[in-house]
């Protein structure tokens, strides 16, 4: 038997957010998707949930489709979808959000947001998410703020998939360490989270038990497949090179730069203490890898 007031998942049309609907509804919650007009929510509603037709910066779509829930969660980012409003969606959007939950009075904000946002002023998607977490914060919405690193089954298929490639494509210096996740296990976090005891405020790392380069996973891999995977990277001077060419121009290009800028300091690395308090252990990349490729059938 569901929950009588349902859980309002922002971004469900979205990899991470369908995963966080089904995470959801295999806890017995009633979900309730924001969905575009014009976006097709079919297999939302196969699977159980309810469709609260609105955007995220249309703000009375916003209360309308809060009025009622208990618990909303976002993963909505205008930067991941290469959204022409991505800006808006990323600044805009979250402060609607975070006004219509402060009005309909939700009782759990969970909000997607990204390691080291707090520490990269320079990195505008990163940047725009600590905003968000101080919006929420100004306005006293109970909220819990999840910040995972990199998602591996996303920057480990540039090139296709790399146990059947034998081969890891990767941006900047393939020695460096940094954290990731994979979206399976930060959507199960995320749907744990609406019921977990945190305070309210609280900013979470999400991660592996360990940070790892990408010569490290290579390393991971190999075993796995049990043939040799190399690496290819491109030179961070090359990236640097194309990001003052393109910058000025295209926006998302010297986010992008400024984002693998970063990676290559080894600061992007998440203190996974309290996320293995809250949620449990954190898995180890041997761990994580092995079910990622299993996945995809290996």
């Amino acid at each position: 038997m569901t929950n009588a007031k349902p859980v309002l998942v922002v971004g469900g049309t979205g990899h991470l957010g369908g995963k966080v609907v089904d995470e959801l509804l295999a806890r017995s919650k009633s979900v309730r998707a924001l969905v575009r007009p014009g976006s097709d929510a079919s297999k939302l509603k196969a699977k159980g949930a309810e469709i609260a037709r609105g955007d995220m910066l249309d703000f009375d779509s916003l209360i309308a489709a809060m009025t009622g829930v208990d618990a909303v969660i976002t993963t909505a980012a205008g930067y991941t979808r290469r959204d022409k409003r991505a800006l808006e969606i990323d600044t805009v959007g979250n402060t609607n959000l975070a006004i219509a939950a402060s009005r309909t009075e939700v009782r759990r904000f969970v909000l997607t947001s990204i390691l080291t946002s707090d520490q990269t002023p320079n990195v505008p998607h990163f940047w725009h998410k600590k905003q968000a977490e101080d919006r929420l914060e100004q306005l006293g919405v109970p909220f819990v703020s999840l910040r995972p690193g990199a998602f591996f089954d996303q920057v480990t298929q540039f090139g296709g998939d790399p146990f059947e490639k034998k081969r890891l494509t990767w941006l900047g210096t393939a020695t460096v360490p940094l954290t990731f996740v994979l979206t399976s296990d930060l959507a199960g976090y995320l749907g744990e989270a609406v019921d977990a005891d945190v305070a309210d405020g609280e900013r979470i790392d999400i991660g592996w038990d360990r940070p790892v380069s990408m010569q490290d996973v290579a390393g991971i891999v190999s075993t796995i497949a049990g043939e040799p995977v190399r690496v290819r990277s491109v030179p961070s001077l090359l990236i640097n090179a194309a990001g003052k060419v393109l910058g000025p121009f295209v926006p998302l290009v010297k986010d992008m730069t400024s984002m693998l800028a970063w990676f290559e300091t080894g600061k992007y690395v998440a203190d996974t203490s309290r996320q293995a308090e809250v949620f449990g252990p954190a898995p180890t990349p041997e761990d994580a890898i092995g079910r990622f490729a299993r996945s995809l059938g290996h």
